[in-house]
């Protein structure tokens, strides 16, 4: 008996076929082989007159979806039927979520198998798990189907609905989401507060004290009885402290005054206070703790987490990755305990077994939490795997014998003191016994706080010592805004808030990011001057759209249809043609909203309008001439526009760019110049004799204002010779890059050697000597980006001409399809997601093209040949982005 046994992936293919016995033959999906039409070319010609058609639903028949196969499946498509002809039994064996489930009836309906069909699910690819689950096949569950069914028609309906009136309305190319306008509106709302934010001051006192030369510090919290005034007591919109809080706000005279007072006086210890504290390992990783951890940690984004995550889970190496459950199995448990005992010793494991039940109504996505796969886990050094591989396995494993550890036995210390009427006070912390702190610290989303599991010793005191004072500091402060959601802060708020599922969060963040409404910056998401019109046109022409709870609220619909508690015709019927509903809204709205005013940002204490417009948003004021404009620059972020800001884009507007002075050299002018990619200077004016002046970006930490001349000229300057290599003769340069300040050694033949500049080092005056010293040190790699052992970003599949695998890698510049020694980066406009099989043997045929008519042609004929090379390319960036 044969059976075709069909998954979605590649990678995952051959895993399973190292645990199936001969006769079965695994094939792969590719994922969805079915959807609703993605662009009017898809659309059945059946169907294109009817007023519904762009939605691929149709409302008027109880939202029956229309589902056609794109044309990048039709062949893998065909490849399944033809592998289905010649076997006794088919098997689905897609993943166990209802994005699997509903792959699997896909299939079912495409392919319309003749011979028996069974649905195998598992949590983990190892060869225990997939016996078990060839002996456990079970039918489609129509339920889970049908819910994702209706989810899928819920998302497109609002995305299909909306984005239309914001292209009107806004800006071409934007996009509204069931989720993920509610997460721009989070970002949107706290760039809001940081804008309505006041900065207060207060001072305080910071004192060095020792006993018996064991040093530690103390602060001042009162002064005549009354507690000093810090952070948590001002209001954060006026910048005063807070009504009805009684505390002294010490300025800095005062500060200094007291300091002053104190020095040389006796310090006496008054109370000592210790306090035990046990503290618990956390559950097991979720889909949505997985990427907070990564994205703090490791600093992964979260669709790249579950990229890696993906590729761990399908090579076998970790259970499935898309969990809202924190549940272990009594295996999984078995496995981390043996880990402990063998790793770390008897006592550093827990008394009983630890099993973690899930809060969540809504976790219904797979019955055990993310860890490492089998009945006993491989250490991350025993894995083999290399590169973000390598480190996202270790934090989980690390997570899940951690879970199986004794509790952490700490005490907190907490030390008051007197001199003369100033108290001042000391914390302390002692672990006492660190238990499953021995394997896993769990990481903050406050990148100021210090981490709650490090020992603070204090030396050993008494009620009545009299410990030396060293040296007492008068320290100034400034109370912070609010802090910009990271990614881990995101995914943790939409979860806590019941917005969307935690499978979906990657996505989500990664189209907030394409679509232009965040900037991502040091691990911060900075919300556009687009996403506060989007965000404005919204809350108030659809305010529901835009509410966390009703949000929320849908989301717990959508959970119920799965488990059969509510019914999906009557809520998608209510949703969009009831009396409130979407259409219904869409229609009454549109007329009643302004393209001007839509396109206006409206911001507190500025007289300037902010306006969104072809190229960007733009800053617009009435003087007595008219209306003047000016580009606002890309690293403006919202939360910063201030008047003083608007003053200086204006006048560089009206009155030119600010002179720093002329080169001492030519004598031209030396401006600078505020740019779409932030303020840079430039020598001379732009003429049709000097169309391109020389131009370079300002040093980091370096504003318009704080520009000299000397400076001005150093970076016109650049790249500044050095001097030469002794050894090799080379040349040895300094200059500005894409990635900062850097010092580079020409080798010749052999190419050229980089080195980052440190922050100490200035390029402007970096010498030789220190250039050799930095060219001397070992070269680091960007991650996994240099690994061997990298993984890919996504698995396309394989070369119908040889089956050499197809794959997309991230590189330096950015994602790259390769295939055997060729590579081709993905088109610009495109994301890694939007790239299919045959777009990739496109442009894989045409780069192979343009490089054989480039190595034929003679040097007479190198413009020809490059013009040809250049329209191949067009040719088939277009067919990528019609196909």
């Amino acid at each position: 008996m044969s059976t075709l046994v069909i998954v979605e992936s590649p990678t995952k293919a051959r895993t399973i076929r190292n645990y199936l016995p001969s006769g079965y033959r695994v094939e792969a999906s590719m994922g969805h082989v079915r959807d609703l039409p993605q662009s009017a070319s898809e659309i059945p010609a059946a169907v294109k007159g009817e007023t519904w058609a762009q939605l691929g639903v149709n409302v008027d028949a109880d939202f029956e979806p229309v589902y056609v196969v794109p044309k990048d499946k039709k062949k893998i498509v065909t490849q399944l039927k033809d592998a289905l002809k010649d076997v006794d039994e088919l098997i689905l064996a897609t993943d166990e979520d209802r994005e699997g489930e509903s792959i699997s009836w896909h299939l079912y309906q495409l392919l319309k198998p003749k011979v028996p069909t069974k649905r195998m699910v598992f949590h983990e690819i190892t060869q225990e798990a997939i016996k078990k689950a060839l002996k456990n096949c079970r039918n489609i569950d129509e339920q889970l189907v049908r819910a994702q069914e209706t989810r899928r028609i819920l998302d497109r309906l609002v995305g299909y609905t909306l984005s239309p009136l914001l292209w009107k309305k806004i800006a071409w190319g934007l996009s509204a989401g069931r989720v993920q306008s509610v997460a721009v509106r989070l970002l949107v709302t706290r760039e809001r507060q940081r804008r309505a934010f006041h900065e207060g001051t207060y001072w305080d006192l910071k004192a060095s004290l020792s006993k018996e030369k064991t040093p530690f510090g103390a602060q001042l919290v009162t002064l005549g009885g009354t507690k000093i005034a810090n952070g948590s007591d001002f209001d954060a919109t006026t910048g005063q402290i807070t009504a009805g809080r009684n505390v002294l706000l010490l300025n800095e005279e005062q500060a200094v005054a007291l300091k002053e007072r104190l020095t040389g006086k006796t310090w006496n210890v008054n109370d000592i206070e210790e306090r035990p504290v046990t503290r618990k390992p956390s559950p097991p990783f979720t889909t949505s703790t997985l990427q907070q951890e990564s994205n703090r940690k490791l600093r992964l984004s979260a669709r790249d987490t579950m990229r890696v995550a993906q590729n761990l889970y399908e090579q076998g190496y970790i259970t499935y990755m898309r969990t809202d459950s924190v549940h272990l199995s009594d295996q999984a448990i078995a496995a981390a305990r043996s880990c402990v005992e063998k790793l770390y010793g008897q006592q550093y494991l827990s008394p009983q077994p630890r099993q973690y039940t899930t809060k969540s109504k809504g976790a219904q996505e797979a019955h055990e939490a993310i860890r490492p796969a089998g009945s006993s886990f491989r250490t991350p050094q025993e894995t083999g795997l290399g590169g973000r591989e390598l480190a996202v396995y270790d934090l989980i494993w690390k997570r899940t014998v951690a879970c199986q550890m004794a509790d952490s036995r700490q005490t907190q210390i907490t030390v008051q003191l007197q001199v003369e009427d100033a108290g001042f006070r000391s914390s302390g912390k002692r672990i006492d016994f660190p238990g499953y702190l021995r394997a896993y610290v769990e990481g903050s989303d406050d990148p100021e706080a210090a981490l709650e599991d490090q020992e603070v010793i204090l030396p050993n005191l008494k009620v009545g010592d009299r410990p030396n004072c060293t040296e007492l500091e008068a320290v100034g402060h400034e109370t912070q805004p609010p802090a910009r959601y990271t990614e881990a802060s995101l995914v943790k708020t939409l979860e806590s808030e019941g917005i969307g599922r935690p499978s979906t969060y990657a996505s989500i963040i990664g189209t907030i990011i394409d679509k232009g409404y965040a900037h991502l910056v040091t691990n911060a998401l900075i919300p556009t001057f687009t996403a506060f019109a989007v965000t404005d046109l919204l809350e108030k022409h659809f305010p529901d759209i835009v509410d966390p709870s009703f949000t929320s609220k849908m989301e717990q619909t959508l959970d119920d249809i799965a488990t059969g508690e509510a019914k999906w015709l009557p809520y998608l019927q209510q949703f969009y043609l009831g009396e409130k509903g979407l259409e219904t809204l869409v229609k009454e709205q549109e007329s009643q909203i302004d393209a001007t005013k839509a396109r206006t940002v409206e911001l507190e204490n500025l007289d300037a309008k902010v306006r969104i417009g072809k190229y960007g948003p733009y800053i617009e004021v009435e003087n007595g001439e008219g209306v003047i404009t000016a580009s606002i620059p890309k690293d403006l972020t919202p939360a910063d526009l201030d008047p003083k800001q608007v003053e200086v884009l204006l006048r560089q507007k009206i009155t030119g760019p600010d002179q720093v002075g002329r080169h001492p050299e030519t004598g031209e002018p030396i401006y600078v110049k505020i740019g779409a990619y932030g303020p840079y200077v430039q020598l001379g004016d732009k003429t049709e004799e000097n169309p391109k002046p020389k131009q370079a970006s300002l040093l980091k930490g370096v504003t318009p204002e704080t520009v000299t001349l000397e400076m001005a000229v150093g970076l016109l300057a650049l790249p500044r010779t050095l001097g030469v290599h002794p050894v090799t003769g080379g040349k040895i340069q300094a200059s500005l890059g894409r990635f900062g300040p850097y010092v580079v050694h020409d080798q010749g033949k052999e190419g050229k050697d980089y080195r980052s500049l440190k922050a100490a080092d200035n390029v402007l005056t970096i010498s030789l000597e220190r250039a050799l010293e930095l060219l001397s040190e070992p070269k680091k790699g960007r991650s996994s980006t240099n690994s061997k052992s990298k993984a890919a970003l996504r698995e396309l599949g394989t070369h119908p001409e040889d089956g050499e695998t197809i794959n997309i890698y991230d590189g330096p510049y950015g994602p790259y399809i390769k295939y055997g020694k060729t590579n081709v980066s993905i088109p610009e406009g495109q994301t890694v997601e939007d790239v299919t099989l045959a777009a990739a043997l496109n442009l894989l045929a045409a780069k192979t093209s343009t490089g054989k008519s480039t190595r034929k042609t003679s040097k007479s004929t190198s413009s020809k040949s490059k013009s040809t090379a250049k329209s191949s390319t067009t040719a088939a960036k277009k067919k990528v982005t019609e196909g």
